[in-house]
């Protein structure tokens, strides 16, 4: 959090818990914390399993191609010796095109993985976010916050509730 919001948060909430114009105010304040919402749910967790089943036979093939590849390394390590020369050539050859199908593979299943990851987030937050909403309003809280918060007491902190709403809604 940069240094501006550090300072305009808590001059923010007390703007509104007294303002000299309207008297003091009451504020119902609760408190969330986020990693241990994204850490509880199983949403999260389901999430996890759905991309480990959707990439789970690319990365066996990464693996395989690995071990292909590591043994054509062997084999020229081993055998270079007593190759001639061209069939040294062509394992060389070999080894050096499926270094970069390698690569090549390893950069796309990195990057549709992240890809996959950053939706199934982005819809983990967006339900998060609404269950933290409807807890407020369940609960009548005027304000929640989530993060920033330095230490929030028990009596203020709603993150178990959420949990518990986001475990129902399984």
């Amino acid at each position: 959090m940069n240094a501006h919001k550090k300072i305009l948060y808590p001059l923010l909430l007390g703007s509104v818990i007294y303002s000299p114009a309207n008297g003091a105010v009451e504020l119902r304040l609760g408190v969330v914390n986020p990693v241990k919402i994204l850490e509880s749910a199983p949403q999260a967790e389901a999430a996890r399993k759905r991309l480990e089943q959707e990439f789970a036979s690319r990365d066996r093939q990464l693996v395989s191609a690995q071990k292909v590849l590591k043994q054509k390394e062997d084999q020229l390590a081993k055998d270079s010796a007593v190759m001639s020369d061209s069939e040294r050539q062509k394992l060389e050859r070999d080894i050096i095109s499926a270094r970069r199908d390698l690569r090549r593979d390893q950069t796309d299943f990195r990057d549709d993985l992240n890809l996959r990851r950053n939706e199934e987030l982005g819809k983990l937050q967006r339900q998060v976010a609404e269950t933290i909403r409807t807890v407020a309003k369940d609960q009548n809280f005027d304000v929640i916050v989530g993060e920033g918060v330095y230490y929030a007491s028990e009596r203020v902190d709603v993150t178990e509730e959420v949990v518990k709403r986001l475990k129902a809604q399984r």
